[in-house]
């Protein structure tokens, strides 16, 4: 049976396209600029991630922007001119003012398209953890689901979808204002590691500090053990900055930890994100218990 609505979300999300080409999901491509030139992130179609985090190395500043609301009316309008209502499941709006020019399509074209319906939902989740919601939610929508049911559903397990992670330098989530000052102060002796959540607020926040990366990953593999739920009948996503010898110690860890999970796959972090977290980070991704913050 056709769809009366269509299930739609943006690269932040750190979808793969892979996926969102099987599943038939549209993906708005968020923007980056890297040494002047701006790009546009495509979940790794074009395969540039690991070259981008070797350019940050190398001392580049990739940094991000909101897209604005022409884009996102040219995105939206053929949807809805095609007689279809809209579902967009949106990155957390804790971190960007993007979603403002979301509303401000959405009310543009409503007014032209009186008749039609859009959704936005704000996961106040990012990369690999919203990805974990669409999967989910997109099973509804699969199966047969309303709007309105895959809404309330988000809404009330967004906060369920948990990343627990560390960062080899905090300086490039502090300069993009995706965590606290407060939070900045850990991670800047030599050695010592932060450990990252995302909170209820729909930020990243720094909850603990340990010396050294063996200790880092140990420390995560035990938050993740603690926090999750129905860990065999859920793929876990580990995601990396261009750091997959130290992204596989940290799966070999949690599958010791936590030998009954069903999958673990590792993923490399898109440019948009990587702008903010920078090379080396190393986040385990899924579902489990309410946010602890």
């Amino acid at each position: 049976m056709e769809k009366t609505y269509v299930f739609m979300t943006d690269s932040d999300s750190d979808l793969l396209y892979t996926i969102a080409d099987e599943r038939n999901i549209p993906v708005v491509k968020m923007p980056y600029i890297l040494d002047g030139q701006e790009y546009f992130d495509d979940n790794g179609r074009a395969g540039v991630e690991k070259e981008f985090f070797a350019r940050m190395r190398q001392g580049a500043a990739p940094s991000t922007s909101l897209l604005s609301t022409p884009v996102y009316v040219d995105y939206f309008e053929p949807i809805l001119k095609d007689g279809k209502d809209i579902l967009f499941v949106a990155f957390s709006s804790k971190m960007s003012n993007t979603i403002l020019n979301i509303f401000e399509a959405r009310e543009q074209l409503l007014q032209k398209y009186p008749h039609r319906k859009m959704i936005v939902v704000d996961t106040l989740s990012i990369s690999a953890p919203m990805t974990l919601l669409i999967l989910r939610a997109h099973d509804m929508y699969l199966a047969g689901a309303s709007m309105e049911e895959i809404e309330a559903w988000l809404l009330e397990n967004r906060f369920r979808a948990q990343v627990w992670m560390t960062v080899d330098d905090l300086k490039y989530l502090r300069r993009g204002g995706r965590i606290s000052a407060t939070s900045a102060v850990f991670g800047s002796m030599l050695s010592i590691k932060p450990i990252l959540t995302m909170g209820k607020g729909g930020k990243i926040d720094a909850v603990e500090k340990v010396q050294g990366s063996k200790k880092a990953l140990k420390t995560i593999a035990e938050r993740v053990a603690e926090n999750i739920e129905n860990p065999g009948e859920q793929t876990i996503i580990l995601l990396h900055a261009d750091a997959e010898e130290e992204a596989q110690k940290l799966a070999d860890i949690v599958k010791a930890r936590i030998p009954e999970i069903k999958e673990i796959r590792l993923q490399m972090i898109g440019p948009v994100i990587g702008a903010h977290c920078g090379p080396g980070t190393l986040a385990v991704c899924f579902m489990g218990r309410e946010r602890i913050l």
